[in-house]
């Protein structure tokens, strides 16, 4: 049996709510001895975290997390992609604050094509989205509807 622990970190539009480094003195060592006792035992770890972590992704990776979920679209995706491409399994997520709610059909299948170009090497994305309050069902759908066509050609 397969088993997945999960931990939140937090991070503001913009940043972490602490300071890196201060997380890194921390939240690191804490975090890694969870990681390697859930490793020990044959399980995957996954974060969550609402906003922009994108200072403490390489520590996270470093530490040996299997799947963050993060609200991408706080930071610059390409440059994620740059930089973690292949490296850690990013668990969704299409922008919940402005897409899902706002976006239309069209903009919602960019931000998913979007994720796969800059996130996808044979794997490394799980397609998920928050269906939260406001959310469009029809956004929801199309969400997974174009995540089903690009796995179509995999």
């Amino acid at each position: 049996m397969t088993v997945f622990l999960s931990w939140t970190i937090g991070g503001a539009q913009n940043s972490l709510l602490i300071n890196p480094e201060l997380w890194k003195k921390i939240w690191k060592p804490i975090y890694k001895e969870y990681i390697d006792i859930a490793h020990q035992h044959g399980k995957y770890v996954f974060m969550h975290s609402d906003g922009n972590i994108f200072s403490i992704i390489p520590e996270l990776i470093e530490i040996g997390l299997d799947a963050l979920n993060t609200q991408l679209f706080c930071m610059d995706i390409e440059e994620i992609g740059k930089r973690f491409k292949g490296k850690i399994t990013f668990w969704g997520e299409i922008d919940r604050q402005h897409l899902l709610p706002y976006g239309s059909i069209k903009d919602i299948e960019l931000a998913v094509k979007k994720v796969y170009k800059n996130l996808y090497l044979n794997g490394g994305v799980i397609a998920q989205c928050e269906f939260g309050p406001g959310a469009k069902p029809e956004n929801i759908q199309q969400v997974f509807k174009t995540w089903d066509a690009i796995c179509k050609y995999e």
